[in-house]
């Protein structure tokens, strides 16, 4: 085994990447610099040296066996981290600031992110930033294995190779049309909410357990009506009069239309998230400053220098 992995070539797991990645041996080509055939030739090596299809051939078209899913979910991965370091040398060879790779969650990525990233990059323009948008599990798992250099998760963490530190906490809200009745209340609660239809976030997820014991506590039997998995889906959806919407404050505001209402919900679900970085090493250097930019923009106090 330890001969056959020897014989693996990086390139043929790049094109195999590539391949599944873009649906097409064409484009695989195209973003490799290759030629058509040369991709052929280097996933047909790969299927040899591993004594395993990766491929269904069907008329024409390449779609992955489950064998070659698996494989592609580790290769994506290790790529990551091997093209981390090979960015690392061109950067230090060609004296460029560098690469950050930064994974959140969805919601978190498009609702508050983008602030944060606008800002870094006023401060570090020649820096290439990744942002990678993830389950919270995934996000913790490429931070440790630092695919990832930095993230943001919800807490509580959990992990001994993972190292955190509080960044904000928002509480749970309820996100309506602006005409819908329950507008006339400064608060909301499980027992104003009895029957009326509610937009929540899909099942498994931390907050909705807290939402589900908040009316079970209340003797409420909840009205879902329709789940989701964005907060921005489930703003839009509570706007258009579906249901009430209740998802985490800090990331609904960005999604807030005229046409929409937000109210707080009692008792009070505080939702902490943190910024992390692998235990297992030293936070880099840009990481570092995406840290400060984080604090300052929570209003937690960073010293940014000007650069």
């Amino acid at each position: 085994m330890a001969q056959l992995t020897d014989q693996i070539n990086l390139r043929a797991l790049r094109g195999f990447h590539a391949i599944v990645s873009t649906g097409s041996v064409t484009e695989a080509a195209r973003r490799m610099g290759l030629s058509q055939p040369a991709v052929s030739r280097l996933l047909a090596q790969l299927e040899q040296q591993i004594g395993f299809e990766l491929f269904f051939r069907d008329h024409g078209r390449l779609v992955p066996t489950q064998d070659g899913l698996l494989l592609y979910e580790e290769v994506d991965l290790s790529l990551g981290s091997v093209e981390r370091v090979f960015s690392l040398i061109r950067d230090i060879a060609d004296y460029r600031v560098g690469q950050l790779k930064v994974v959140a969650p969805p919601s978190f990525s498009e609702g508050v992110l983008p602030d944060i990233v606008a800002a870094f990059l006023q401060r570090f323009p020649r820096v290439r930033l990744s942002v990678d948008s993830r389950s919270i599990e995934t996000s913790k798992a490429m931070i440790a294995t630092r695919a990832a250099d930095c993230g943001f998760v919800k807490l509580p963490v959990d992990r001994p190779d993972l190292r955190s530190e509080h960044v904000v906490s928002s509480a749970t809200a309820c996100v309506m049309a602006a005409d819908h009745p329950l507008c006339g209340h400064d608060v909301l609660t499980p027992q104003l909410l009895r029957g009326h239809p509610l937009i929540l976030l899909g099942l498994g997820r931390m907050s909705r357990a807290q939402i589900e014991a908040a009316f079970l506590r209340a003797g409420v039997r909840p009205d879902v009506r329709l789940e989701t998995h964005t907060v921005g889906s489930a703003c839009a959806l509570a706007e258009r009069g579906l249901g009430v919407a209740l998802v985490n404050e800090l990331l609904a505001r960005p999604y807030l239309r005229p046409g929409s209402a937000i109210r707080p919900f009692e008792p009070r679900l505080q939702n902490d998230y943190a910024f992390v970085t692998s235990s297992l090493a030293a936070p880099t250097r840009l990481a570092t400053e995406f840290l400060k930019q984080t604090r300052s923009h929570f209003g937690l106090g960073a010293d940014i220098a000007t650069s």
